[in-house]
């Protein structure tokens, strides 16, 4: 088993659009971006060496507090994607993920971002570890 890149710069999850994904027309609906977005980013965790389930487990919880998604292209069923996910530190306790969303082909369908706050299990707001943050660029 290869050894995770200690500061992966990005990930690429690749997915194949369900058909519960999309609408009556055949398009994906909106809202599963966002959805995506969560793959590409737990990749990225996991090529960092963590996981939610091991900060969660370390008192660290990531919640959004902020996310975009700019919509280019319509996903279709049965289309194959890449989502491309970046981290980068933007405080002690704030986390910023960019992704873009691809077809197969290139095209890029969406991009956007999401904003985590790093808070202990009872909301308080808390500095991420060190070691966490070294793995941002």
């Amino acid at each position: 088993m290869p050894v995770p890149d200690a500061s992966p710069r990005q990930s690429v999850a690749r997915l194949r659009v369900r058909y519960a994904e999309t609408d009556k027309m055949g398009v994906v609906y909106y809202a599963n971006y966002l959805v995506w977005f969560e793959v590409g980013r737990c990749e990225w965790l996991r090529a960092a060496g963590l996981t939610y389930a091991g900060l969660e487990a370390e008192g660290i919880i990531l919640p959004v507090v902020g996310a975009h998604c700019e919509y280019r292209h319509p996903a279709r069923y049965d289309d194959e994607i890449e989502v491309l996910a970046r981290g980068r530190l933007l405080s002690p306790v704030r986390v910023r993920f960019d992704y873009e969303v691809r077809r197969a082909d290139a095209d890029v369908l969406a991009c956007g971002w999401t904003e985590h706050a790093a808070v202990d299990p009872n909301g308080r707001p808390r500095r991420l570890p060190p070691k966490v943050r070294a793995l941002f660029p």
